[in-house]
């Protein structure tokens, strides 16, 4: 049966199965965050790894947003959203599912031939392949394909043909990353110093959040040239706090989520921090 077109009926009735949905906006991003949350102003949980980071009564924080409860789903933010919602998006992880996102005829003829069989959705370009069982979301884990499952979205593009598998070996390799036996020559960054302890400086909130909160606000202060603006500041932040490893989920989510709330996609927030990384040589 076809999901209503809409997106308040078909969210409703996703949470009516226990899958925690959110809407999306024009270009298939989340809503930027309301302006008691922006800057994880609201005091949203560090470690962003359950839906609903905070009490804020709108769709805040992206795929943490996502819910089932359809009180929240119908409430007055929510309702506002909605009507300026052009689909609906789910949180894969919080669902129990790992979604493997096929690009392009190639992956999905790789697919078929690497991959057990399972339910499949088609998409705009290709398809999704969705498997029982979570793990990791990881972006270009080959050329097309992309993992979504914790800590990210996927677009409900309706209920799909063939069962639901259990997530298989194969597609959890995918994302273990291989060493790379030729890294790029780092360039002169100056390495952290270290008190006479041996402590790392960056372990200082004062220090590792002013410079959080500078990067989170040169991105959304961005006005044009978004990709490169968030290029930069995540080469800035990564030159600066990259080399002592005092840079924890909490903080790379924050900079993901200001690029996600200038139109950003996941993919390319992704795709500029390990382009920054290369850079640095880390």
């Amino acid at each position: 049966m076809n999901a209503p077109l809409y997106p308040l009926h078909t969210a409703l009735s996703l949470a009516a199965s226990g899958v925690p949905v959110l809407p999306l906006r024009r270009g298939k991003v989340p809503f930027g965050n309301c302006p008691d949350c922006k800057d994880s102003g609201c005091g949203d949980r560090p470690n962003m790894k359950a839906a609903g980071p905070c009490r804020c009564p709108a769709p805040c924080h992206g795929w943490a947003a996502a819910t089932t409860d359809p009180a929240v789903l119908s409430s007055p933010a929510w309702t506002a959203a909605w009507r300026q919602a052009v689909s609906v998006a789910y949180h894969p992880g919080g669902a129990g599912l790992t979604v493997v996102d096929l690009d392009n005829a190639d992956a999905i003829a790789w697919a078929r031939t690497a991959l057990p069989a399972t339910r499949t959705v088609p998409t705009t370009r290709g398809e999704h392949w969705i498997y029982r069982g979570t793990m990791g979301s990881s972006n270009a884990v080959r050329p097309g394909v992309d993992i979504k499952s914790t800590m990210s979205y996927a677009r409900y593009l309706g209920p799909g043909t063939g069962t639901v598998t259990t997530l298989p070996n194969a597609v959890r390799a995918l994302a273990v990353k291989k060493p790379s036996t030729v890294r790029p020559a780092p360039q002169d960054i100056a390495v952290p110093a270290r008190d006479g302890n041996g402590a790392c400086r960056h372990r200082t909130p004062a220090y590792l959040d002013r410079g959080i909160a500078m990067a989170v606000q040169r991105i959304t202060e961005a006005r044009s040239a978004v990709h490169a603006t968030v290029y930069r500041t995540f080469l800035a932040v990564l030159s600066t706090h990259g080399r002592c490893g005092c840079l924890s989920d909490a903080h790379v989510t924050r900079l993901f989520a200001a690029a996600q709330t200038k139109g950003e996609t996941l993919r390319h927030c992704t795709d500029a921090w390990t382009n920054a990384r290369t850079t640095l040589g880390l």
